[in-house]
Parts: C-alpha cells; structure tokens; sequence
C-alpha cells in the first residue's frame, strides 16, 4: 500500500491536527531530518520505529518545539512552530509529552507533581487541581499512592505518574517517547496498558517505541524511518506481514 493511500485512509476521521511539510533538521552539519512529510488526523494512533539514531525522537521533539527544526513548516493544532513563544505556549497546552526518563520532581510528592502545571501554567484552584489530580491518578491505577515520593515507587508506577500529570492539562495530544526503555521487563506491561487504555478513548498518540506487539493492538498507523527519512509507513498487519523497503525487512528481522 502506497504511503499517500495510508494516508488518504487514515484522513477518514477529516481533522489534521499535526502537519509536517518538507521538515529539515541539523545538528551542526549532521543531517538528523530530511525532507519529511507527515500529516497525524485527530484520534489517529501513530507508531515511530527504526534504529538507534535514525531520528525518531528528535522528530516528536519538534512537534512541540523542544527541539527547534530549521528549514520546511510544523503547523500543530492550525498553528505554526516558529520562533513565536505566544505560539509555541498555545501549541504545549494541547500536547502532552511522556519521556523516556520520567522527570519526576524528587522533592514532590506524586500529588504535588501532578498538580503542579494546573496550578502554575492553568492557574486552577488548588482544589480543582487536585481532584483532577486524583482522577488521573486512579485512571493509571495508581490512586493510593499520592502521598508518596517519585523515589519510593517502581520505575512502572514512576512512568505511570508521569502519564498522569500530563493528562492533568488535558491534552488533545499525546506524545510518548521510548516510555518503556528504561523500564526492567517486568513493568513493561503496566504502562502498555495504560497506554492501551488511552487508545481505545480515542486519544490523538504518537509514539516512538521498539514494542511491536504494542504497535500491532494499538496503531492505526506504523511509520518506519532510518537515517533522517521515513522510509515506509502502512497500517500494521501490511507493515509487519509484508514490508516493502528492504531496510524495514532487515529491521524487523532483527527485532521480531
């Protein structure tokens, strides 16, 4: 299947809410992202794949101007990333990002991390705060611990806190980058489900993982890339049974 019929397919539910066009990055004179076009439509569930270094992570990263991209357009939400902080605000309001590491504040407990945008950047009530708070919290499955710090809970439950405050702005947008890499085997699937649970709500998600069997019940969409480029990109039974480019047939030899 062609990348443009992917994406005509995928343009069933209509709203673009993440657009790239002719997107470069560099880093000095390293050529991390080449030329790339991407259209994500609201609801859609996008996978990024590809080895170490190909750029994946750096392209989420752009999405919402963590990292800065110098030549083509990133339009998020009707709105273009450029230099403009008014914009670049507006656009982080909508876009939730979950890392690969956690970036829990240590010295706060889960409540108070998870509170903390609503206060600060949404100015809530203190109260409203936490009662979102608690709700996200219980929707991870993690509502009795609130009271305890980042450091007396496992790498699962950290990753799961750090899903919870990010739903505490209530983004339109879910971004998650390797969540699951710097987690032990084991706390793997805690945070998988969780994320599984997001899909099927009909979250807008886009994320970058080596976790195929994730790929395969969640995505609408898989997205290979290698060296800067996006390489392929089908829906995921045609991407895995029948890969097109032999770089994505090596991938996948290698990992599945």
């Amino acid at each position: 299947m062609s990348n443009a019929h992917v994406q005509e397919k995928a343009s069933a539910s209509g709203e673009v809410v993440i657009e790239l066009k002719d997107m470069n990055k560099w880093y000095g004179d390293f050529h991390v992202l080449k030329d790339i076009n991407m259209k994500v439509y609201k609801g859609e569930r996008i996978i990024i794949c590809g080895p170490s270094g190909c750029g994946k992570s750096t392209m989420i990263r752009c999405m919402n101007r963590l990292e800065q991209h110098q030549q083509g357009e990133i339009i998020v939400n009707g709105i273009e990333l450029t230099d403009d902080l008014k914009g670049i605000d507006t656009v982080r309001r909508n876009i939730g990002m979950v890392f690969q590491q956690f970036n829990l504040f240590p010295h706060l407990t889960v409540m108070e991390n998870c509170c903390l945008a609503p206060l600060w950047v949404q100015k809530k009530p203190k109260k409203e705060a936490e009662e979102m708070a608690r709700r996200f919290l219980e929707r991870v499955q993690i509502g009795n611990q609130a009271d305890k710090f980042p450091g007396q809970l496992s790498g699962g439950q950290q990753q799961r806190v750090a899903i919870a405050r990010s739903l505490c702005m209530n983004p339109s947008i879910m971004l998650f980058d390797e969540p699951t890499s710097a987690l032990d085997p084991e706390m793997i699937k805690e945070v998988l489900d969780v994320m599984i649970d997001l899909a099927d709500e009909g979250m807008t998600m886009i994320c970058v993982t080596h976790e195929m069997g994730f790929a395969k019940t969640v995505a609408d969409r898989v997205i290979f890339m290698d060296s800067g480029e996006i390489v392929e990109e089908n829906e995921p039974e045609e991407f895995f049974s029948n890969p097109q480019s032999e770089r994505t047939q090596l991938f996948l030899s290698q990992i599945l």
